[in-house]
């Protein structure tokens, strides 16, 4: 029931994503000239987004709407950095800088729910349309799930050095 995106073939390896904008469903062209069930499963993904955002679903519009405050935060991130190597370490310039990356870790964690929803939705439509057989629906679900664990590695990462960065404020402001 969505007329208004248009799917398209992009250049590049693993450049596939939905661009809310301007409504395309941005295929690389390993898949959009792809049959296999690997493809059919990315294409199906990538369309969930597109009813996402045609349904307005929450953590969709929470995370598009926070695109530009993390694009700015990983860019002060990484000015914080020069500036925190050129005062010799100062923990207040670390606290601003733990603020910023927290941001992006929040970010990461906020994408989840919109890429396992994204799968799911794409799952059920590859079910309804009798497209492939059980056994091919069990290598889709294995495609999309192993996709999805590069962005909880993604997060937890994230997490992990937020973590760390903690520990060296912490560690910085009981020596003073």
């Amino acid at each position: 029931g969505i007329y208004d995106v248009k799917v398209i073939s992009t250049p590049g390896h693993l450049t596939d994503h939905y661009n809310p904008a301007d409504k395309t469903v941005n295929l690389s062209e390993s898949v959009y000239n792809s049959n296999s069930i690997a493809a059919a499963a990315v294409a199906a993904h990538e369309v969930g987004h597109a009813v996402q955002h045609a349904q307005a679903y929450h953590w969709l519009g929470l995370r598009s709407a926070l695109v530009p405050i993390v694009q700015l935060s990983s860019n002060l991130v990484l000015m914080i950095g020069i500036v925190l190597l050129a005062m010799g370490g100062s923990p207040w310039v670390l606290g601003l800088g733990i603020g910023l990356f927290a941001v992006t870790t929040a970010f990461a964690f906020i994408t989840l729910p919109v890429e396992f929803d994204a799968s799911a939705r794409a799952l059920k439509w590859l079910d309804r349309s009798h497209l492939m057989n059980y056994f091919d629906h069990g290598k889709a679900k294995s495609a999309l799930f192993w996709a999805a664990m590069t962005y909880v590695v993604g997060a937890l990462s994230s997490l992990a050095m937020l973590l760390y960065y903690v520990f060296i404020f912490l560690n910085a402001r009981g020596r003073e």
